[in-house]
């Protein structure tokens, strides 16, 4: 499975924090290809900045550290983050729906308004 960790998830895991076992047993199956966006990065690095999140050291070097594989930004996943019917006016899970519909990866989460949008696959961690 491709699997995309919404920014949450990235950091319970990076922290070893509030994941149940199911969970991180799906994350750390060889089997499963791993991916973290760098709109989860871009989202750490402004809510550090905003003293909102208390994140040591880099995200892009957890990223390695952790076995996964970084997934740039396309313009093509910021034409239709935009594009979405979805209610939802956070910019950052926006462009995490569009990454996993565009790739079919599974999107896991802990957010309530991704798991109420139907149109991506999605694992619930919450």
């Amino acid at each position: 499975m491709n699997l995309l960790l919404d920014t949450l998830v990235f950091l319970w895991w990076d922290q070893a924090t509030a994941l149940n076992a199911d969970t991180r047993a799906v994350i750390a199956d060889p089997a499963n290809q791993i991916f973290v966006s760098a709109v989860s990065i871009w989202e750490i690095a402004i809510k550090r900045r905003l003293r909102k999140l208390d994140f040591r050291g880099s995200a892009v070097t957890a990223i390695g550290a952790n076995g996964f594989h970084e997934l740039p930004i396309l313009p093509i996943d910021a034409e239709n983050a935009g594009a979405l019917a979805w209610q939802h006016n956070d910019p950052f899970d926006r462009i995490l729906v569009a990454q996993a519909r565009r790739l079919t990866f599974t999107l896991a989460t802990a957010d309530a308004a991704i798991r109420a949008y139907a149109n991506v696959a999605q694992m619930w961690v919450g």
